[in-house]
């Protein structure tokens, strides 16, 4: 196979996949390792892909966030929007309804406007389980590893915790949403949970700001078609092709 036939079939294979593997050029070519390293050497001086250890990665691949911020720093950030969204979301909980409300700041914003004390409430936020109490809501907290950057119960244990609730309705925050890698987290324990959360959850909502959309973590939790985002005024109408969308201003 000539040359300019390998970087055709590779620049195809990373514009489809985004992130191509070493190992898997090798076979999906029938070539030498050598050889593959030269062509991404090639291509990747020619500004056509961003070579990296063990394979290659398209020039638009999103960069991804690995590191949680502390929950002090994220609280005052798009306050506006996030209470739009945390005012409505609180709006969706009945009288029968059995609620998981996720730790993050949007979802403890949520509290302040709950004004349905007959739902049953469950959430892994130390936070928001005392302002629940304090608003006189029937409330359990989930065992496990406590997180001090974000506040959160996570781990092993408090997925065990999880799994004996079936909720009507989940409240989940977010550090990404992305049409192809759905919503992210950078944290594999926290991701764990949410994970368990979401499948526990008939009816499920993102609360996500505009800040989020276009962002990736290094973990998925769940793709974008299983839940419906509650945003303000969304610009990129594409997100809207994938989910529901409940855009708070138009509401």
């Amino acid at each position: 196979m000539l040359s300019e036939e390998r970087h055709k079939l590779i620049l195809e294979k990373i514009d489809k996949e985004s992130v191509v593997y070493l190992n898997d050029l090798v076979q999906y070519l029938n070539t030498s390792e050598s050889t593959i390293r030269r062509d991404l050497t090639a291509l990747d001086k020619a500004g056509l892909l961003r070579k990296v250890h063990g394979g290659a990665m398209s020039l638009n691949e999103k960069v991804i966030n690995t590191v949680d911020d502390i929950v002090e720093n994220r609280q005052n950030l798009n306050i506006s929007e996030k209470t739009k969204i945390a005012a409505y979301a609180a709006s969706l909980i009945k009288d029968d309804d059995l609620v998981y409300i996720d730790a993050g700041t949007t979802t403890e914003l949520m509290i302040d406007f709950i004004s349905n004390t007959k739902a049953i409430f469950v959430t892994n936020g130390i936070v928001h389980a005392r302002e629940l109490l304090k608003k006189n809501c029937t409330t359990y907290i989930l065992g496990g590893e406590i997180k001090l950057s974000t506040e959160a119960i996570v781990g092993a244990e408090t997925v065990n915790s999880l799994r004996k609730y079936n909720f009507t309705k989940g409240f989940f925050g977010t550090n990404g949403v992305d049409i192809k890698r759905g919503f992210t987290t950078p944290d594999m324990r926290e991701a764990m949970v949410k994970e368990e959360a979401f499948y526990r959850s008939k009816n499920k909502f993102v609360l996500c700001d505009k800040s989020k959309f276009g962002k990736v973590s290094s973990i998925t939790f769940a793709e974008i078609k299983e839940a419906q985002i509650i945003t303000t005024n969304l610009d990129n109408n594409n997100y809207k092709k994938e989910t529901e969308i409940m855009e708070v201003d138009s509401l």
